[in-house]
């Protein structure tokens, strides 16, 4: 679920002392985003807000979310939108954000 060498490698290239600021960053940014999948019936932004997520989620080692999004995107750019599982997206996001949060202090 969450790529912790990859969480370990970001730490290293932005020093520990900026990390923390670097995570509440990419929560936050993510978080806005993952409300307007939320909120948002309109599926024309699915695309593009997917592929944010995915790129965001893959920098701070949130793998299966970004699977997730990366399939949804790829749907998406298709004109499947329709068919893409943004519930299910959206409980990953919780999900792995949850075990993140739990281990990381654990793991550093």
């Amino acid at each position: 679920m969450i790529d912790w060498p990859r969480v370990k490698e970001l730490r290293e290239e932005v020093g520990a002392e900026d990390f923390g600021e670097v995570v509440d960053l990419f929560l936050e940014e993510v978080e806005e985003v993952i409300g307007k999948l939320n909120d948002n019936t309109d599926l024309t932004q699915l695309e593009q807000n997917l592929h944010f997520l995915k790129g965001s989620a893959l920098s701070l080692g949130f793998q299966a979310f970004s699977s997730l999004c990366q399939d949804g995107e790829r749907r998406s750019a298709q004109g499947e939108a329709e068919t893409v599982d943004v519930p299910a997206i959206i409980a990953e996001y919780q999900s792995s954000k949850t075990i993140f949060i739990t281990e990381l202090p654990v793991r550093f």
